[in-house]
């Protein structure tokens, strides 16, 4: 009996990794793809905010543009991501990963006191990913790493930021089936293995036998 590889699944599949700043979750999307390249998949990597014309502005007006408009910013650098880049290579049957997606878009802005049920509303139709990672550690250890590394933006630099991002994401992802990774106490490639393993059982099936 063999092991049917991911890329036979009738479409490629859609991976997500989200989870608190400074978590690691770029260097962990690089060692999952290195090992689904060695076990013979086509990979795509992308992240979010796209590099698309919407991401771009969306990363430029981060700092200065708050609340709705930007939540709603975000969301169309999303479906624009997705119709653009991931729906695409999907449809080719690669593997895509993505480096934050829809539990991101739940969670960032909160942080502008948004109502959780509205930034429900707002990315609701996006394709829901085939597997959604999602990183957790003691906001202490995460507070840490942000302050060795610096804040990216305006959200890293409120006060109690990791404690406030852990628990939005603790709400925001009741509503998905998540994998849960603790990446406080194993390195990125451990991880990488974990995930790696996780998609072997989900989607890799017996190959069927036929008899002359």
């Amino acid at each position: 009996m063999t092991l049917r590889p991911f890329s036979d699944h009738r479409r490629g599949l859609l991976i997500s990794i989200d989870g608190p700043s400074g978590a690691g979750k770029s260097t962990l999307v690089h060692h999952l793809a290195q090992l689904l390249v060695a076990a013979g998949e086509d990979v795509h990597i992308t992240a979010e905010p796209s590099t698309g014309p919407i991401g771009v502005l969306a990363r430029q007006l981060t700092e200065t543009v708050t609340g709705h408009a930007l939540a709603c910013l975000y969301a169309a650098d999303r479906y624009h991501h997705v119709e653009t880049e991931i729906r695409p290579h999907l449809e080719l049957g690669k593997a895509v990963i993505s480096d934050r997606y829809v539990p991101s878009g739940l969670v960032m802005q909160r942080f502008d006191g948004l109502d959780p049920a509205f930034l429900w509303a707002l990315n609701a139709e996006a394709t829901r990913p085939d597997l959604c990672v999602i990183l957790e550690a003691d906001p202490d250890i995460i507070a840490r790493r942000l302050v060795e590394r610096g804040a990216h933006n305006r959200f890293q630099l409120a006060p109690g930021s990791s404690h406030a991002e852990a628990h939005f994401y603790r709400q925001a992802t009741e509503r998905f089936d998540v994998l849960r990774v603790d990446c406080g106490t194993r390195p990125p490639e451990r991880l990488a293995e974990v995930i790696r393993d996780r998609l072997t059982a989900f989607f890799a099936a017996p190959a069927i036998e036929t008899s002359a």
